[in-house]
């Protein structure tokens, strides 16, 4: 074991003149072929980092405006007037806030429901989703951008809450949201490359240790074989031998047809 170790570890003695001075190292990580790739950074707002999987709320521009579609001086009024109530003819927010109420009805638990963990959530998720469609065209708001990655982790707060006291209720809202809960480590380390190189090189040992093992395995097996092989054979002699001469038998024909079974059977594993 030691001299499999070891062999992940050689060093090896370098000599090289600079500026008149000789330098021992150990092998670089180019000698044993392992690469590593410093993984691609995710924005802490991106959909792919923040679990918004995305929702198909149908918001159209011949739409009312919010609280005025069961208005019934609208219903009276001429097309031209329910025409200016259209989304097509209001500011962008009365699209969101549309967008946002249409997501809490998903998940509030009565018609009057404002305040339940649901709805705060369900909230939070319409204007987390507006915001990330916002950035895409403005990625230089940089006030947008702390602000929304302020909402996203209030968002994990409440729903890290739901998961531990109510975890139905937990996964039917991430259903009903379409949201996937990624949970951030308590100790969150910084990718660096001495880090992930010492791992590398961690699984690269492990695996050459492994292989050996696995090789010293079989090559046991192939000795219990023969081994089984042997004891079969030397049985039937001793058991022949004790009838010859009338003796008390010491071997029956069952511990043979044990050991001839068990020749079977390594013999199934090694192939």
């Amino acid at each position: 074991m030691n001299s499999v170790i070891n062999s992940c570890k050689v060093i090896t003695i370098r000599m090289n003149k600079f500026g008149g001075y000789l330098y021992r190292g150990m092998a670089t990580i180019d000698d044993y072929k392992i690469k590593w790739v410093r993984p691609v950074k995710i924005p802490s707002i991106d959909p792919r980092k923040s679990g918004d999987l995305g929702l198909n709320i149908p918001i159209k521009s011949t739409d009312i405006k919010l609280y005025y579609e069961n208005s019934k001086e609208l219903e009276d009024a001429s097309d031209l007037v329910k025409k200016f109530f259209t989304l097509e003819f209001q500011r962008r927010k009365e699209a969101r806030n549309l967008s946002r109420e249409k997501t809490i009805e998903l998940v509030k638990r009565h018609i009057c429901d404002r305040s339940s963990p649901e709805v705060r959530i369900a909230a939070m998720t319409a204007e987390i989703q507006y915001l990330q469609k916002y950035i895409k065209d403005y990625p230089r708001n940089k006030k947008i951008k702390i602000f929304l990655k302020e909402l996203i982790d209030k968002r994990n707060r409440h729903l890290k809450l739901m998961r531990k006291w109510d975890y139905k209720r937990f996964e039917w809202l991430l259903e009903r949201l379409n949201l996937t809960y990624i949970a951030q480590p308590e100790d969150p380390n910084k990718v660096t490359r001495k880090n992930a190189l010492r791992k590398l090189t961690q699984n690269y040992c492990d695996a050459i240790i492994q292989k050996k093992l696995d090789a010293f395995k079989k090559e046991l097996k192939e000795q219990q074989k023969v081994f089984y092989a042997e004891k079969a054979e030397k049985l039937k002699y001793i058991l022949k031998v004790e009838k010859e001469y009338g003796l008390n038998l010491t071997v029956t024909q069952e511990d043979i047809e044990a050991a001839l079974k068990k020749v079977e059977e390594l013999s199934k594993e090694n192939e």
